[in-house]
């Protein structure tokens, strides 16, 4: 047990399924989980632990943001043994060439935090998913036919910009594909303690275009990137 987590150990499957949204781990663990029980409940930051097709799988909540990510992730590899950490969240569009509804697949993850700045110094580290994982996505959305992406992300610690069409645009010249605020702080905590890691987003809108993606398509979206993600888990 911890401060943030009443699990015991044991409790967690070694591949682990992360959420940002509380009702979005409910939701997977109702939806795709055979035998499916609650691990965790404390702060409301849901954790369960089930089967897909046959094969253990947990799926935990890390809230919004990098240093409430950061505690999650930290505590499911250090305490909890998880190997397999994989982020399914939404993110917004930064090229006109992302569309709502496709899925991005972050070979990277810059950021405007300041939570590498000390512990890397002098450096700027490149935060990185892992490689196996990737290829795994990669391979089963081309045998889905799934409209993917592969690129960089930013992880912004700023959900409201002054303006959302311009504040991302030398990024976006530098193959950033989309912003969401949680995968730098996964990627760097995985690479830390030697787990393998890789955030799957769902685009739910363009930055650019100012187009969003509807309540219906959206759960549909989500259905389809969870069902990715739990496809590659065990790999």
């Amino acid at each position: 047990m911890t401060p943030h987590n009443e699990a015991k150990k044991g409790d967690y499957a070694e591949a682990v399924l992360l959420p940002g949204d509380p009702l979005r781990a409910e939701w997977i663990a109702d939806t795709f989980l055979d035998d499916a029980r609650q691990v965790n409940s404390v702060r409301n930051c849901l954790g369960y632990t089930g089967y897909w097709h046959g094969n253990p799988v947990s799926v935990q909540a890390t809230g919004m943001g990098q240093p409430s990510t950061a505690i999650y992730v930290h505590e499911l590899l250090n305490v909890y043994g998880a190997k397999t950490l994989i982020r399914v969240g939404t993110c917004g569009g930064l090229t006109t060439s992302v569309k709502v509804r496709d899925i991005v697949l972050g070979i990277s993850a810059s950021t405007d935090s300041a939570m590498n700045n000390a512990p890397f110094a002098p450096y700027s580290y490149a935060p990185f998913a892992d490689f196996d994982l990737l290829r795994s996505a990669v391979k089963y959305a081309e045998s889905q036919m799934l409209q993917h992406h592969v690129g960089g992300l930013v992880s912004s610690d700023t959900f409201y910009v002054d303006d959302p069409a311009t504040s991302y645009d030398v990024l976006a010249r530098h193959g950033v594909l989309a912003v969401e605020m949680e995968a730098s702080t996964l990627y760097t905590l995985a690479a830390r303690f030697k787990a393998r890691a890789l955030a799957i987003c769902t685009v739910s809108d363009c930055l650019v275009t100012g187009k969003e993606i509807d309540a219906e398509k959206r759960q549909s979206s989500l259905r389809t990137m969870v069902e990715m993600a739990l496809s590659i888990a065990g790999r």
